[in-house]
Protein backbone atom coordinates (compact mmCIF):
# COMPACT_ATOMS: atom_id res chain seq x y z
CA UNK A 1 0.00 0.00 0.00
CA UNK A 2 1.43 3.35 -0.82
CA UNK A 3 1.78 6.01 1.80
CA UNK A 4 -0.29 8.37 0.06
CA UNK A 5 -3.53 5.90 -0.38
CA UNK A 6 -2.49 5.02 3.60
CA UNK A 7 -2.41 8.87 5.07
CA UNK A 8 -5.68 9.57 2.57
CA UNK A 9 -7.45 6.17 4.51
CA UNK A 10 -6.05 7.30 7.79
CA UNK A 11 -7.24 10.79 8.08
CA UNK A 12 -11.12 10.10 8.34
CA UNK A 13 -9.62 7.15 10.97
CA UNK A 14 -8.08 9.36 12.94
CA UNK A 15 -11.12 12.21 13.00
CA UNK A 16 -13.01 8.96 14.37
CA UNK A 17 -10.72 8.34 16.95
CA UNK A 18 -11.00 12.19 17.92
CA UNK A 19 -14.74 11.51 18.17
CA UNK A 20 -14.22 8.40 20.45
CA UNK A 21 -11.74 10.10 22.84
CA UNK A 22 -14.60 12.67 23.26
CA UNK A 23 -17.23 10.17 23.62
CA UNK A 24 -15.16 8.75 26.26
CA UNK A 25 -15.33 11.81 28.17
CA UNK A 26 -18.59 12.05 27.55
CA UNK A 27 -19.76 9.13 29.09
CA UNK A 28 -17.16 8.53 31.60
CA UNK A 29 -15.78 5.46 30.03
CA UNK A 30 -12.36 4.19 29.99
CA UNK A 31 -10.66 1.99 27.42
CA UNK A 32 -7.57 -0.20 27.30
CA UNK A 33 -6.13 -1.77 23.94
CA UNK A 34 -3.80 -4.27 24.07
CA UNK A 35 -1.32 -4.56 21.44
CA UNK A 36 0.37 -7.29 21.35
CA UNK A 37 2.71 -9.53 18.31
CA UNK A 38 6.37 -10.99 17.44
CA UNK A 39 9.45 -8.63 17.20
CA UNK A 40 9.19 -5.89 14.32
CA UNK A 41 5.16 -7.05 13.74
CA UNK A 42 4.58 -3.61 14.27
CA UNK A 43 3.10 -2.77 17.67
CA UNK A 44 5.32 0.80 18.40
CA UNK A 45 4.17 2.48 14.79
CA UNK A 46 0.22 1.31 15.66
CA UNK A 47 0.17 2.51 18.67
CA UNK A 48 1.74 5.69 17.83
CA UNK A 49 -1.01 6.08 14.56
CA UNK A 50 -3.40 5.61 17.21
CA UNK A 51 -2.55 7.95 19.71
CA UNK A 52 -0.70 10.85 16.73
CA UNK A 53 -3.35 13.55 16.99
CA UNK A 54 -5.28 12.35 20.62
CA UNK A 55 -4.75 14.49 23.61
CA UNK A 56 -1.86 13.09 25.72
CA UNK A 57 -3.09 13.93 28.60
CA UNK A 58 -6.72 11.96 27.91
CA UNK A 59 -4.55 9.14 25.72
CA UNK A 60 -1.83 7.06 27.79
CA UNK A 61 1.12 5.06 25.97
CA UNK A 62 2.31 2.24 28.45
CA UNK A 63 5.38 0.28 27.22
CA UNK A 64 7.14 -0.74 30.10
CA UNK A 65 10.85 -2.04 30.45
CA UNK A 66 12.47 -4.70 32.91
CA UNK A 67 10.93 -5.24 35.84
CA UNK A 68 12.35 -3.47 38.73
CA UNK A 69 14.16 -5.95 41.58
CA UNK A 70 11.21 -4.93 44.00
CA UNK A 71 8.21 -5.62 41.16
CA UNK A 72 9.78 -9.15 40.47
CA UNK A 73 9.02 -9.24 44.10
CA UNK A 74 5.40 -7.76 43.62
CA UNK A 75 2.03 -10.45 41.89
CA UNK A 76 2.66 -10.22 38.63
CA UNK A 77 0.35 -7.48 37.45
CA UNK A 78 0.80 -5.32 40.15
CA UNK A 79 3.12 -3.23 37.86
CA UNK A 80 0.41 -2.71 35.22
CA UNK A 81 -2.37 -1.69 37.39
CA UNK A 82 -1.10 2.16 37.89
CA UNK A 83 -0.67 2.32 34.37
CA UNK A 84 -5.12 1.69 34.20
CA UNK A 85 -7.11 4.21 32.63
CA UNK A 86 -9.31 6.88 34.82
CA UNK A 87 -12.82 7.75 33.83
CA UNK A 88 -12.54 9.64 30.31
CA UNK A 89 -8.88 8.47 29.22
CA UNK A 90 -7.32 5.46 27.36
CA UNK A 91 -4.65 3.41 27.95
CA UNK A 92 -2.21 1.67 24.92
CA UNK A 93 -0.22 -0.49 26.06
CA UNK A 94 2.52 -1.56 23.59
CA UNK A 95 3.63 -4.92 25.07
CA UNK A 96 1.83 -5.75 28.25
CA UNK A 97 1.24 -8.48 31.14
CA UNK A 98 1.22 -10.79 27.75
CA UNK A 99 5.30 -10.73 28.14
CA UNK A 100 5.42 -13.64 30.70
CA UNK A 101 3.20 -15.78 28.05
CA UNK A 102 5.64 -14.56 25.54
CA UNK A 103 9.29 -13.28 25.97
CA UNK A 104 9.45 -14.14 29.40
CA UNK A 105 8.73 -18.15 28.94
CA UNK A 106 10.69 -18.65 25.56
CA UNK A 107 13.32 -16.69 26.91
CA UNK A 108 13.44 -18.56 30.10
CA UNK A 109 13.08 -15.55 31.87
CA UNK A 110 9.98 -16.74 34.16
CA UNK A 111 9.67 -20.44 35.53
CA UNK A 112 7.07 -22.80 33.60
CA UNK A 113 5.01 -22.73 37.33
CA UNK A 114 5.09 -18.98 36.57
CA UNK A 115 3.21 -19.03 33.29
CA UNK A 116 1.00 -21.72 34.11
CA UNK A 117 -0.07 -18.84 36.97
CA UNK A 118 -0.30 -16.50 34.76
CA UNK A 119 -2.60 -17.81 32.46
CA UNK A 120 -4.94 -19.09 34.88
CA UNK A 121 -5.19 -15.45 36.46
CA UNK A 122 -4.78 -13.17 33.67
CA UNK A 123 -8.64 -13.93 32.21
CA UNK A 124 -9.68 -13.41 36.13
CA UNK A 125 -7.75 -10.25 35.95
CA UNK A 126 -9.38 -8.92 32.88
CA UNK A 127 -12.58 -10.02 34.18
CA UNK A 128 -12.27 -7.50 36.80
CA UNK A 129 -11.58 -5.05 34.71
CA UNK A 130 -13.98 -5.84 32.70
CA UNK A 131 -16.71 -6.21 35.13
CA UNK A 132 -15.97 -2.35 36.33
CA UNK A 133 -16.74 -0.85 33.31
CA UNK A 134 -14.06 -1.51 31.25
CA UNK A 135 -13.70 -1.77 27.60
CA UNK A 136 -11.42 -4.23 26.65
CA UNK A 137 -9.69 -4.59 23.41
CA UNK A 138 -7.03 -7.48 22.71
CA UNK A 139 -4.92 -7.62 19.52
CA UNK A 140 -2.31 -9.74 18.40
CA UNK A 141 -0.56 -8.58 14.98
CA UNK A 142 0.59 -11.68 12.92
CA UNK A 143 3.62 -11.23 10.59
CA UNK A 144 5.23 -14.73 8.68
CA UNK A 145 8.96 -15.39 9.41
CA UNK A 146 10.65 -14.54 5.77
CA UNK A 147 8.74 -10.95 6.37
CA UNK A 148 9.96 -11.03 10.19
CA UNK A 149 13.55 -11.58 8.86
CA UNK A 150 13.62 -9.13 6.14
CA UNK A 151 12.32 -6.28 8.72
CA UNK A 152 15.44 -7.19 11.15
CA UNK A 153 17.62 -6.67 7.73
CA UNK A 154 16.24 -3.12 7.50
CA UNK A 155 16.57 -2.26 11.35
CA UNK A 156 20.07 -3.19 10.94
CA UNK A 157 20.84 -1.19 8.09
CA UNK A 158 19.31 1.96 9.02
CA UNK A 159 21.05 3.62 11.41
CA UNK A 160 17.74 5.11 12.86
CA UNK A 161 15.80 2.50 13.41
CA UNK A 162 18.80 -0.30 15.14
CA UNK A 163 17.86 0.85 18.31
CA UNK A 164 14.79 -1.25 18.05
CA UNK A 165 16.78 -4.56 17.59
CA UNK A 166 17.81 -5.59 21.23
CA UNK A 167 20.05 -8.60 21.69
CA UNK A 168 16.66 -10.31 22.83
CA UNK A 169 14.56 -9.78 19.99
CA UNK A 170 18.29 -10.77 17.84
CA UNK A 171 17.98 -14.29 20.02
CA UNK A 172 14.67 -14.41 19.52
CA UNK A 173 14.84 -14.60 15.93
CA UNK A 174 16.09 -18.06 15.70
CA UNK A 175 13.05 -18.80 18.00
CA UNK A 176 10.53 -18.17 16.05
CA UNK A 177 8.85 -21.86 15.76
CA UNK A 178 9.12 -21.85 20.06
CA UNK A 179 7.12 -18.29 20.23
CA UNK A 180 4.48 -19.67 17.62
CA UNK A 181 3.70 -22.40 20.23
CA UNK A 182 3.96 -20.40 23.15
CA UNK A 183 1.62 -17.86 21.62
CA UNK A 184 -1.02 -20.50 20.86
CA UNK A 185 -1.21 -21.63 24.09
CA UNK A 186 -1.56 -18.19 25.45
CA UNK A 187 -4.41 -18.07 22.79
CA UNK A 188 -6.14 -21.01 23.81
CA UNK A 189 -5.96 -19.97 27.73
CA UNK A 190 -7.18 -16.21 27.41
CA UNK A 191 -9.30 -16.20 24.53
CA UNK A 192 -12.01 -15.69 26.38
CA UNK A 193 -15.81 -14.38 25.73
CA UNK A 194 -15.23 -11.35 27.98
CA UNK A 195 -11.67 -10.60 26.54
CA UNK A 196 -11.04 -12.31 23.42
CA UNK A 197 -8.29 -11.88 20.88
CA UNK A 198 -8.48 -10.23 17.62
CA UNK A 199 -5.61 -11.29 15.19
CA UNK A 200 -4.72 -8.71 12.58
CA UNK A 201 -2.87 -9.76 9.30
CA UNK A 202 0.84 -7.18 9.53
CA UNK A 203 2.62 -8.68 6.73
CA UNK A 204 1.01 -4.99 5.47
CA UNK A 205 1.80 -2.98 8.21
CA UNK A 206 0.06 0.08 6.98
CA UNK A 207 -2.76 -2.26 5.99
CA UNK A 208 -2.76 -3.53 8.98
CA UNK A 209 -2.70 -0.39 10.78
CA UNK A 210 -6.33 0.51 9.43
CA UNK A 211 -7.73 -3.04 10.18
CA UNK A 212 -7.03 -2.65 13.55
CA UNK A 213 -8.24 1.27 14.26
CA UNK A 214 -11.34 0.25 11.90
CA UNK A 215 -12.05 -2.98 14.10
CA UNK A 216 -10.90 -0.55 17.52
CA UNK A 217 -13.80 2.19 16.47
CA UNK A 218 -16.58 -0.86 16.18
CA UNK A 219 -17.67 -1.27 19.45
CA UNK A 220 -18.15 2.56 19.91
CA UNK A 221 -22.02 3.83 19.23
CA UNK A 222 -22.40 5.45 15.90
CA UNK A 223 -23.07 8.53 18.30
CA UNK A 224 -21.30 12.10 17.20
CA UNK A 225 -20.05 13.89 19.56
CA UNK A 226 -19.20 17.30 18.54
CA UNK A 227 -16.25 19.08 20.01
CA UNK A 228 -16.28 22.13 21.89
CA UNK A 229 -16.97 25.76 20.44
CA UNK A 230 -14.05 27.62 20.18
CA UNK A 231 -14.41 31.15 19.13
CA UNK A 232 -11.30 33.76 18.90
CA UNK A 233 -12.03 36.88 21.03
CA UNK A 234 -11.51 39.92 19.13
CA UNK A 235 -7.31 41.79 19.94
Amino acid sequence: MSKADYLAELEPLQLALNNLARWLQHTGRRLVVVVEGRDTAGKGGTVAAIAQTLNPRQCHVVALGKPSDRERGQWYFQRYVPHLPASGEIALFDRSWYNRAGVERVMGYCTESEAALFLKQAPAFEQLLVDDGVLLLKYWLTVDQAEQEQRIVERLQDPLKRWKLSPVDLEARSRYADYGRMRDLMLQATHTPHAPWTLVNFNDQRRGRLALIRHLLAPVPATQIPPPPKTLPPL
